[in-house]
């Protein structure tokens, strides 16, 4: 038997950067975005749930932009710390117990901000790198637990997510653009439910 947790809180974090499109992972991962916000919206009406799409910025997107989403053709940059900060803002509004991020990427950071403006860097600078990381912490001491799964294992990306669970105690999924929808509805049907005795 299982029992509905009380009302949970949860930013989908959507990578748009270009080597999602490239490497048709994008496709993917909106499918999955739509199928998220469905299920929410029918099965869990309680439940509070954002979408915020990264590439050299981050900007929250409402359900109904969501089957117009594309990717981002034009600018490099996978500005995760961004993406981070927007979710944190946005989930601090909400009284709730339970706070988690969900990302979606192929890529390890490569952009943060400097102030209103973000600064493009690959291979990752150490400045992207620790200023993701800060913002990484700031999301755990607010509670928020973030959970990625990554359609890609190259050595930075792999690293970083290493660096970033340690931080947080998040958990690190492996997987393909055919089998992510499988992987996230069921981990967040998990993460909705306890068992009861």
């Amino acid at each position: 038997r299982t029992e509905h947790l009380a009302q949970a809180a949860t930013v989908l974090l959507l990578d748009q950067s270009r080597s999602m499109g490239m490497f048709r992972s994008f496709a993917a991962a909106k499918k999955v975005a739509l199928a998220l916000y469905w299920l929410i919206q029918s099965q869990f009406p309680r439940d509070v749930f954002y979408v915020i799409g990264f590439s050299d910025y981050a900007v929250e997107i409402t359900g109904e932009d969501l089957p117009g989403l594309t990717w981002n053709e034009w600018e490099p940059g996978t500005n995760m710390q961004h993406a981070f900060m927007l979710s944190r803002k946005l989930l601090a509004k909400r009284n709730v117990a339970n706070k988690q991020v969900i990302m979606i990427t192929d890529g390890e950071p490569t952009a943060h901000m400097e102030g209103a403006r973000a600064v493009f860097s690959y291979p990752p600078s150490y400045r992207t790198i620790d200023e993701t990381l800060k913002e990484v912490k700031r999301c755990t001491q607010a509670g928020i637990v973030i959970n990625t799964f990554m359609l890609a294992t190259n050595h930075y990306l792999v690293e970083f997510i290493d660096r970033m669970t340690r931080i947080n105690r998040g958990r690190a999924f492996y997987t393909t653009p055919g089998r992510l929808g499988e992987y996230v509805m069921v981990d967040y049907l998990r993460s909705r439910r306890k068992r009861v005795a």
